[in-house]
This record gives structure tokens, C-alpha cells and sequence, in this order.
């Protein structure tokens, strides 16, 4: 390598580097309240229910017609009963083990295990049941509101 190529190889190693480190401290600042809105986990708002799950609204009301994203933690050992909900719900598996079964007969040997990081569609009216077995599962949950469930009933 000539002594020009690494000169200017140095220089722009020690640019980009300078560039990171501005970068990174204009990162580390609290965003434009104007530009976005960050809520950390420690400030998200779960809310128990009696079932002993949890529920975090992010986005919206699912109790009103619009757009909603909420957080689910399903306990371990609680299950859904069949249900289903008018409009399709689009779900990440954010942690734990989700299982799922299908169709209005109950049996919660059968349902299918959905690891974390999978996406699943729930579409409208078809009949489902869902939960947790050995560890918590925390679940991503999107749709369309009003977000009502028929036939659900928690064991």
C-alpha cells in the first residue's frame, strides 16, 4: 500500500470513527417529543386481570374501532377457552412459548407450540383457543377495533 493510500485510508478510519461518536451521543439524547414517542419497558402500563394474565394497551383502544396494539402476558398454566373475534388480529410471539388449537371442541393436549419471534394471523370469526403451559408467554397483538371475543371464557 503507497503511503498516500494509507494516509487516506487512516483518515477516513479516524472521519467515520468521529462520526460514530457524534452519532452516538446525538442518539443517546431524548428524542423530539414532535418526532416520536419512545415509552421504555420500565414505563409500559400492564393491567392483571382475574384470569392472571396481563395486558398492556401501546397503541389505540381495542374497545373502540381504530387501530390498537396491546401486549399480552399469558401466566403459565392459563388457557383460553373457544372463542373467536370478529376482525383478523396479526400476533408476534414476543417471549415464552405460545400454544394454539383450533375448532370449537377443547383440548389443550393438542394445541401446537409457537415459539418466540413467529407470526401468526388469527382471522375473523374462526374459532380458536390459546394460552400458556410451563413458562409465561408475552404476545404482540394488532387489529382493528372494537376487539371483542365470543365464547371466550378462561380455565
Amino acid at each position: 500500500m503507497t503511503r498516500t493510500r494509507l494516509l487516506r485510508t487512516v483518515l477516513m478510519a479516524a472521519s467515520a470513527a468521529s462520526m460514530f461518536g457524534i452519532f452516538g451521543l446525538v442518539s443517546a439524547a431524548e428524542p423530539d417529543p414532535k418526532v416520536m414517542n419512545v415509552t421504555l419497558p420500565e414505563n409500559i402500563k400492564w393491567s392483571s386481570s382475574a384470569s392472571g394474565n396481563s395486558t398492556a394497551v401501546l397503541y389505540g383502544d381495542p374497545s373502540k374501532p381504530g387501530l390498537y396494539i396491546v401486549l399480552t402476558k399469558w401466566s403459565p398454566g392459563h388457557m383460553s377457552r373457544p372463542h373467536f373475534h370478529p376482525n383478523d388480529r396479526f400476533i408476534t410471539v414476543i417471549s415464552g412459548t405460545w400454544w394454539v388449537g383450533w375448532g370449537p371442541k377443547y383440548d389443550p393436549a393438542s394445541t401446537k407450540p409457537i415459539p418466540a419471534g413467529s407470526f401468526v394471523t388469527h382471522y375473523g370469526k374462526q374459532i380458536h383457543y390459546d394460552g400458556a403451559k410451563d413458562v409465561e408467554c408475552v404476545l404482540q397483538i394488532v387489529g382493528m377495533g372494537p376487539a371483542e371475543s365470543t365464547g371466550a371464557e378462561q380455565k
